[in-house]
């Protein structure tokens, strides 16, 4: 039994990682470890955050452990929010402000390109490794659906008529950005 501390606060994010993770993996929460500060998030690119929230819980609660970051990138807005997808209509990380600035600033755009790019970065015996899973789609005009969280009601994936709002939570795991780097993590795990 392989015991992994996933670094995260968001228990959507959680429930999403547990259904893909197999049984002979024990997934410990941060609350599990008695982690309830808030850790740091300042680097400037996706992989940046992964590895420093994976070295902090490493650093200070010497567990091996893996933590994500997630960021929506949109092709005419030169990769905007990126990186700063949680918070990017300010500090409060509200899901409802951050899509209605989004589409704001889309509003007069006929290129609503973008993709979903999740990295992992894993701490395991004394290794780091990383995996990155990108999922491509499109803007939608309108929020759509109420499943999911984050942007998932305004993101449609290439080749789906769906947002990830409106899909069942294993049709997003199988398409999705987080799915295809937790499918490469586990892959990773298989062999150890």
């Amino acid at each position: 039994m392989i015991k992994l501390v996933f670094a995260t606060n968001n228990l959507n994010k959680l429930k999403e990682v547990q259904a893909l993770i197999p049984k002979h993996i024990k997934l410990l929460s941060l609350k599990d470890i008695g982690c309830f500060e808030d850790i740091p998030e300042t680097q400037n690119t996706i992989e940046g955050n992964a590895i420093q929230k994976a070295n902090y819980i490493k650093t200070h609660y010497g567990y091996d452990c893996f933590a994500d970051d997630t960021g929506l990138e949109v092709e005419i807005l030169n990769g905007e929010p990126g990186v700063y997808s949680a918070r990017y209509a300010g500090k409060q990380r509200d899901a409802n402000d951050n899509m209605d600035k989004l589409l704001f600033k889309l509003k007069d755009k006929t290129n609503r390109k973008a993709q979903f790019k999740t990295v992992i970065a894993l701490h395991l015996g004394g290794e780091l490794k990383t995996f990155t899973g990108i999922c491509k789609g499109k803007i939608t005009y309108t929020i759509q659906g109420t499943k999911g969280f984050g942007y998932d009601p305004i993101f449609k994936p290439n080749n789906y008529n769906q947002t990830f709002a409106e899909m069942d939570l294993s049709l997003k795991n199988k398409i999705g950005h987080r799915g295809k780097a937790v499918s490469q993590l586990v892959q990773f795990l298989k062999i150890k």
